[in-house]
């Protein structure tokens, strides 16, 4: 018989303490269901590397376990990909990370869909309690993320008087994110050999954070520009009987 969290308890009576992950306690997570899953966590990751927005007090990371123990219970959840603003100590290494105990609460969590089996929407209450309900009535996550990449489906919730209630995009279709100062938002294209959906970062003007690989086609056309506009220079000069060479000399 399932092990019934704070039975006969309302959720304001579940008593919800910070403990770290014990050296033997065995994830119920599985790994990344596919190759796509740990791709469009990094893709993330690298464009906010970019922009310079990663600083050393902040936890970014992906399946990654998360703490918490209820009702002496202890429970930890891996979500996809995860952002905590401030942690306590800045480590090498972390194999878990237990909001108050190390730092912050997280800012945002996100969950990657890959087969439609609902474990991303469950409030389950029994133990090990659903990702929905660890999320939002347990870890009290601002931000929850789910997206179905198959189909480029982005769900943004906030958290509103202790809820999870569904945000629309603006106009642009993105999200704005206060914590991060940053939209979130849907993107189609190739990178790595996949070819789909992504998520996204734009700054505060619009702008898209590009990754490593834009990054270097922008550099790559500002210089053929300005190579485009020495030439035209030079042929308007010799075109007036300048030499370019003699200006360039002086």
């Amino acid at each position: 018989m399932a092990t019934q969290i704070g039975e006969g308890k309302s959720l304001t009576e579940l008593v919800i303490s910070w403990e770290a992950l014990p050296d033997s306690f065995q994830l119920e997570d599985e790994p990344a269901e596919n190759t796509s899953q740990p791709i469009l966590a990094g893709a993330l990751r690298e464009s906010l590397e970019i922009a310079g927005f990663i600083q050393p007090q902040m936890l970014i990371a992906s399946n990654f376990a998360l703490c918490a123990t209820l009702n002496e219970q202890f429970i930890a959840k891996a979500p996809d990909w995860v952002y905590v603003p401030t942690v306590n100590q800045n480590l090498g290494e972390r194999k878990s990370y237990t909001p108050n105990l190390e730092g912050d609460i997280p800012a945002i969590v996100m969950e990657f869909i890959s087969d439609n089996d609902g474990g991303e929407y469950s409030v389950k209450r029994t133990y090990p309690p659903g990702k929905w309900f660890f999320y939002e009535q347990i870890l009290k996550v601002p931000i929850y993320i789910i997206f179905d990449q198959k189909v480029g489906l982005l769900e943004f919730y906030q958290l509103e008087n202790g809820r999870y209630e569904l945000q629309q995009p603006n106009s642009d279709g993105l999200h704005w994110i206060d914590s991060m100062s940053l939209f979130l938002g849907t993107w189609q294209g190739t990178k790595e050999a996949r070819t789909g959906y992504w998520l996204r970062w734009w700054d505060e003007s619009g702008n898209l954070l590009p990754w490593a690989v834009e990054r270097v086609e922008q550099e790559r056309q500002r210089a053929e520009q300005e190579r485009q506009q020495k030439e035209k220079l030079i042929a308007y000069l010799q075109s007036q009987g300048i030499d370019p060479n003699t200006l360039l000399s002086e």
